[in-house]
């Protein structure tokens, strides 16, 4: 490898492999792959190595069943685990994704102590403060990949419905990864315009709700896997902002000490990413109803956490 920085991304399944392309592309950063399946992270990385002289990138990526590839990597992706099947909840994953994430955490740890680590694993909330209390890291370093996701989905559903550009729709999404998600349809505008003065209540509820059923809905359709395009664009633009010091200010799962009266828990509210990792916390007045939901958020992620036993 040469001597550029090092991002590392753990687990060579759809949402690995797409997130390790697009990052490859983008030619700042050497890329390792990582998993436990023998020549399987190897064939993919020298498949999209192959790509470099047509598209122009000089970026390294290794495929590797072995964590000492991974040393001195500034960020660490972790997607590994066991995907969602149709019916299943995210709920279901725990124990099943709790034995994967500690062992490797604890390899990150060992091998890059420096890291900011980036949770994509699901049940997103709970691995990532799985993550946060193996690792030891302090918690500017250790981040969850899912508000920009689940933005990404409400803003998509807003700008179908009005046939607008994407661009154009600003919107956020707060709370855990999964049925309790709290999307803000009172804060979402449109090139600046209040949502709620572009849509009824009830045809904003159903996008809400599309929201929500995001990844199950395209689970559904897939029949086998869950989605990996849009989650890996998600991870690149979190990996973006902290590689280049972008400063952006994003939805992400991060470990609250009192910020919207949420104590020792890892949910999902708008964040500044820079070279630091999580260098800011952003509150916004949310009123009553969004209070009780974000609320009502944490609780379910509680509720896993008491599942784990940490």
């Amino acid at each position: 490898m040469s001597s550029r920085t090092k991002i590392s991304v753990i687990g060579a399944g759809f949402v690995g492999s797409t997130l390790a392309q697009r990052l490859v592309e983008r030619d700042y950063a050497d890329i390792v792959m990582f998993d436990i399946i023998p020549g399987m992270p190897q064939g993919k990385a020298l498949d999209m190595l192959e790509a470099g002289p047509i598209l122009g990138y000089d970026s390294q990526i290794i495929g590797t069943n072995d964590y000492a590839d991974t040393a001195n990597s500034s960020i660490v992706v972790i997607t590994s685990g066991f995907p969602r099947k149709p019916g299943m909840s995210r709920d279901d994953l725990v124990k099943k994704n709790q034995e994967v994430i500690t062992q490797v955490t604890e390899q990150v740890v060992r091998y890059s102590p420096d890291s900011i680590i980036i949770m994509v694993t699901n049940p997103l909330d709970a691995m990532a403060q799985l993550a946060y209390k193996i690792s030891g890291f302090p918690r500017n370093r250790v981040v969850g990949m899912a508000g920009v996701l689940d933005t990404a989905r409400f803003r998509t559903f807003i700008a179908r419905e009005l046939n607008v550009s994407v661009r154009d729709v600003q919107a956020y999404v707060l709370g855990g990864h999964g049925d309790t998600m709290v999307p803000l349809a009172r804060m979402s505008t449109v090139a600046g315009v209040p949502l709620a003065q572009l849509l009824p209540p009830e045809r904003i509820e159903q996008i809400v709700q599309r929201t929500r059923d995001g990844g199950a809905e395209i689970v559904k359709l897939l029949g086998t896997g869950s989605a990996y395009f849009a989650p890996s664009a998600s991870i690149l633009q979190m990996v973006e902002s902290i590689m280049l010091d972008k400063k952006m200010i994003m939805p992400c799962a991060v470990y609250l000490e009192g910020e919207y009266g949420i104590n020792g828990l890892f949910v999902g509210v708008p964040v500044k990413l820079g070279a630091g990792g999580v260098e800011q916390i952003i509150q916004i007045d949310l009123d009553e109803n969004e209070q009780a939901q974000l609320q009502r958020s944490a609780d379910a992620v509680q509720e896993l956490i008491k599942v784990m036993g940490i």
